[in-house]
């Protein structure tokens, strides 16, 4: 029979989220707490996308805690850099002896007699009175439906799991998908089999507005200055973050002011492609901003090379050693990557979470869609805390800022359960509905909506249940503190003469 562990918090995933989370509580003395990670490191998105070119879209001085600054070495972190310092906060923080690697959360669920979680791992089960799930909407990758793809008998696998002991040399490869990793990937791939007499095919369904890197490498008397001046890291910082911040009105309310970043990006075409058919192909017919805007310098160049074709005509079937497109063209290859993106809308971790009701979080998303209240919690789910949930996301700016946000609401909730001696703690559903209500009837006005394109931030339904439809500085505004009254507070629970509550 496994062991059954109490502890007071479990806390599920060792990305930003769960570390975070970590970090704060023993802050605030709530030690008695586990991280139960899937994987064997720290890291969670960054430990996994460790494709050619894995670069964040994101300054490193934001992408970064506001509580662990870093000597970065440039102005866009590379992965190896970021992984890096995901690794050196979680040993520096002293918490990673309550970290549980290669043990994946099988099943989650809530005892409402008890008012407990119960969550079974192959290593042991833990009983614990809160649950966090910073499990992230891209960690769950996810294949194109494509007939015939299980017949293809190269190397075939996706961008999040890339296969480094694949040898490309000279082959022919084809990337399915012109999304944030795949404009990374493919120039990196470009050069790879140029040198070695290689091909590379990309297959397109949507171009993307794509804005120029400014990317630079800090010289040594920077780093020294930010590392030595008072106040100059975190002068950096803010003054990135509102440079960020003015983005939003033209996602959110006048998608006439994002004329300067089409311009930006359109003249990024036209200084890379010449050739008018394939300035075409890759030209987005949708508003910026509809999709998220990427940035790379050297995207266009790779896709005017010699040896790349970019195909824009529809996926028929994979065959056993070529793709077939709708006009009946056969490309043989050797090697096929998907750069299809992750489930954002519909996160595997829901199949494994049961609330009071007996249903699981996923069936209850199924009938009434994706939601939660200020992206944290959910009816029927006491005492379960989201890191990164519906409508957390962000197409302009650091998801750490959105982080640090929730866990501070997370930690105002836990102070709240000490203060009042309750038990558990769990949204009223007219205080989800209208958070909700509202939030959707602002989504109406964006142009995640109106831009004229369909993206992955939206669900079955045409709802857009991941992005955030204001400034992130309204957001922490708006979790600036727990608000009991919006939630049904339960005693707790009474313990039978005799009886030691464990």
């Amino acid at each position: 029979m496994s062991a059954v562990h109490h502890v007071d918090h479990v806390i599920i995933g060792a990305g930003f989220a769960g570390l975070c989370t970590a970090i704060k509580l023993q802050e605030d003395g709530e030690t008695d707490f586990v991280v139960l990670e899937k994987c064997s490191d720290v890291g969670g998105t960054w430990r996994d996308n460790t494709y050619p070119g894995a670069t964040c879209d994101v300054p490193s001085q934001l992408y970064s805690f506001s509580f662990a600054p870093y000597d970065w070495s440039r102005s866009y972190s590379p992965q190896p850099e970021i992984q890096d310092y995901i690794r050196s906060v979680a040993e520096r923080s002293g918490t990673l002896d309550r970290f549980v690697f290669d043990t994946p959360a099988e099943d989650a669920s809530w005892d409402d007699a008890t008012q407990r979680w119960t969550v079974r791992t192959q290593n042991g089960t833990w009983v614990s009175r809160t649950l966090v799930v910073g499990a992230g909407g891209l960690s769950a990758p996810r294949t194109p439906e494509i007939e015939g793809i299980e017949t293809f008998q190269g190397r075939v696998f996706h961008s999040a799991r890339w296969d480094h002991d694949a040898d490309l040399a000279g082959k022919r490869v084809a990337v399915i998908g012109t999304g944030a990793s795949a404009i990374q990937i493919v120039p990196e791939l470009q050069k790879t089999l140029e040198a070695t007499g290689g091909h590379l095919d990309v297959y397109q369904r949507t171009a993307p507005w794509i804005i120029p890197r400014n990317d630079r490498v800090y010289p040594a008397t920077e780093r020294a200055a930010l590392r030595r001046v008072p106040g100059l890291r975190r002068l950096y910082r803010t003054g990135i973050y509102w440079a960020h911040e003015s983005y939003v009105p033209a996602f959110t309310l006048a998608p006439g002011l994002a004329a300067p970043a089409t311009r930006a990006a359109t003249l990024n075409i036209t200084r890379a492609v010449k050739d008018p058919a394939l300035r075409a192909k890759v030209t987005p017919y949708f508003k910026i901003g509809c999709k998220r805007i990427l940035r790379s310098n050297d995207w266009y160049p790779a896709l005017t090379a010699d040896n790349v074709e970019l195909v824009t005509d529809p996926i028929a079937k994979v065959t056993g050693n070529a793709i077939v497109t709708a006009d009946g063209t056969e490309r043989e290859i050797d090697v096929l990557v998907v750069a299809t993106g992750f489930w954002t809308t519909e996160l595997p971790i829901t199949e494994h979470l049961t609330g009071r009701t007996g249903r699981t979080l996923a069936e209850r998303w199924r009938e009434s869609g994706m939601a939660a209240y200020k992206g944290t919690t959910v009816p029927e789910f006491p005492n379960l805390f989201m890191v990164v949930g519906p409508n957390t996301g962000q197409g302009h700016t650091s998801m750490i800022f959105i982080i640090e946000s929730q866990v501070a609401y997370i930690r105002d909730a836990l102070r709240h359960l000490r203060r009042s001696g309750a038990a558990s703690v769990e949204p009223l559903p007219e205080a989800t509905d209208r958070w909700n209500r509202t939030l959707q009837q602002r989504m109406r006005r964006t142009v995640w909506t109106r831009g004229g394109c369909h993206s992955w931030y939206l669900d079955a339904h045409g709802r857009n249940t991941t992005l955030w439809p204001r400034t992130t500085a309204d957001f922490r505004r708006r979790l600036a503190s727990f608000d009991a009254d919006a939630y049904r507070v339960v005693a707790p629970v009474e313990v039978a003469p005799g009886e030691v509550e464990q």
